[in-house]
């Protein structure tokens, strides 16, 4: 892939409006990671990653101010 395609000015404006959409709308994924030896489970870790802007948070009831402050949601 050439290098300089992904320096345009059309791509950067295109990355500008996904970002821009992502933060307008969010997005939520989620995953689980399992560490296990021998077949034996040791550590699981359910992962949950929220991306929105704050008014967008605000809107949707997942963030609060007492949140922010306690860092819980």
């Amino acid at each position: 892939m050439d290098c300089r395609a992904l320096t345009t000015g059309e791509e950067r404006e295109s990355l500008i409006e996904v970002l821009d959409r992502v933060l307008h709308k969010g997005v939520v994924a989620g995953g689980d990671v399992v560490i296990s030896v021998a077949d034996v489970d040791l550590v699981y870790l359910r992962l949950q990653l929220l991306l929105s802007s704050v008014e967008t948070a605000r809107r949707a009831g997942w963030y609060t101010p007492a949140a922010s402050r306690t860092g819980l949601p």
